[in-house]
């Protein structure tokens, strides 16, 4: 099959959306301010040029968000939908979005994975991102509609 990437735009966000809610784990790793379309509309607005999608047959079938603080990267999200995964996609989207933020200075990305997201976790391995065991990944939400975590 057939597929291209290309910039992420907010018109994507409908599409987008319905990605995410394709797989558990992408639905709760989603928060109702920063996932809902005022959010991913300011979060592109902050990373123009370093958020994508793979398209194919006018559908887009993966994303990745990735932005960054002008120092240190972060991947957000990163779904490829259940139907086209095995295929090459989710690589191809973070080696774009990887050259995008090298292009942007950035020398350096982390990302967040579930830790009982087995096939995640292997992706990521054979993406080259060790896992790092010296941190603890400390959380707080400054908005009572944005649950804190487990």
């Amino acid at each position: 099959m057939e597929y291209s990437i290309r910039q992420l735009t907010i018109e994507d966000y409908d599409a987008v959306y319905e990605l995410w809610n394709s797989t558990e784990q992408s639905r709760r790793a989603l928060n109702p301010v920063d996932d809902s379309r005022e959010g991913i509309e300011r979060y592109l607005k902050r990373n123009p040029n370093t958020c994508f999608a793979a398209a194919a047959d006018g559908q887009i079938i993966g994303v990745i968000l990735t932005g960054h603080d002008g120092r240190r990267a972060i991947v957000h999200h990163m779904c490829v939908h259940p139907d086209h995964r095995r295929r090459g996609i989710a690589a191809k989207l973070v080696s774009v979005a990887e050259e995008a933020l090298k292009k942007e200075g950035i020398q350096k990305v982390f990302g967040l994975v579930f830790k009982d997201n087995d096939p995640a976790n292997a992706f990521w391995e054979e993406q080259g991102y060790s896992l790092r065991t010296n941190l603890n990944y400390r959380n707080k939400s400054l908005n009572r509609d944005i649950p804190a975590g487990e």
